[in-house]
């Protein structure tokens, strides 16, 4: 039903702008030379920042806050998106409301940065958190750099450049989570099944409280005994959260095993800090728990 609404908003929006005219929406194009680029949540909108520097005007979709999982764009929203030169999306299923513009009159480019990756699941199934992995991070950093490259060609070799500088970031990041978690226990709780993608390239087993892709899921009673019964089985003494979640569910799971809460970041919202930096507190923290 959710997604019937987001469609309908969608749908609509296109309408008001067939009806006024495209001139006033395309207004934004026309204001600055540097292409219009939008993100559909946090890590995008730094990666197409770091990639396209002051050549393009990177503009990030959802509000500062708000959850991904629970944005649906207004019909102003719909409108800024209508007046992009290129939308940048995670793909995976993690943009419902992309669809509708596919179907509507939308005449930008639409960049998906999943192409290349393995996403796991299929269709309303799939696991959109590929980026939590810098491995496949580096490739939706490669498909943004090539997307812009075909846009804006006359600044390709910028593109690119930036686009290998960065790379060479998270390549760096990769080696120092890889090495740093090589002899340490595989095994941890996270809260929702948000580390999937994280823990098959690391050699981990994540366990979560919220067995789903999505954290809006409430836990169960059943579900909170079970973790507890596998976190005492196990020897599970860390059990995580997440900066976007309350942390009581943890806290009554680690009350029971007498073990302590840490935080596991989604990276799924601006918090100030970049997403090498998030990270790298990611993996302290797991090598805090399993080392």
């Amino acid at each position: 039903m959710k997604l019937v609404l987001v469609a309908v908003v969608v749908a609509v929006a296109l309408g008001v702008i067939a009806v006024a005219g495209s001139s006033d929406v395309r207004q934004v194009r026309n204001d600055t030379d540097r292409p219009n680029i939008i993100s559909s949540f946090y890590p995008l909108h730094e990666f197409v920042g770091r990639i396209g520097g002051d050549k393009v005007d990177a503009i990030l979709l959802v509000p500062a806050g708000v959850e991904p999982h629970d944005w649906e764009p207004t019909v102003r929203e719909v409108q800024q998106l209508q007046a992009s030169d290129m939308i940048v999306i995670n793909g995976a299923g993690f943009e419902a409301w992309v669809d509708g513009l596919r179907d509507g009159r939308y005449d930008g480019v639409i960049t998906d940065t999943s192409k290349g990756i393995h996403v796991r699941g299929e269709g309303a199934g799939s696991d959109p958190h590929i980026w939590l992995s810098p491995p496949n991070a580096m490739i939706q950093v490669q498909n943004i750099a090539d997307a812009l490259s075909l846009l804006d060609s006359p600044n390709r070799e910028y593109y690119q450049t930036n686009a290998k500088k960065y790379a060479a970031e998270l390549e760096e990041l990769d080696l120092t989570i890889r090495e740093g978690l090589s002899e340490c226990s595989r095994d941890f709780v996270s809260f929702h099944d948000a580390f999937s993608y994280f823990a098959d390239e690391y050699n981990l087993v994540q366990h979560s409280i919220i067995p789903s892709t999505d954290p809006r899921i409430e836990a169960t009673a059943r579900t909170l005994q079970n973790v507890i019964l596998l976190a005492r089985d196990l020897k599970i003494d860390v059990v995580f959260s997440e900066d976007t979640a309350n942390s009581r569910t943890s806290e009554i799971i680690a009350d029971e095993i007498g073990g302590t809460v840490m935080v596991l970041s989604p990276l799924e919202i601006n918090t100030g800090e970049t997403y090498i930096t998030v990270m790298n507190q990611n993996f302290e923290n797991l090598r805090k728990a399993l080392c």
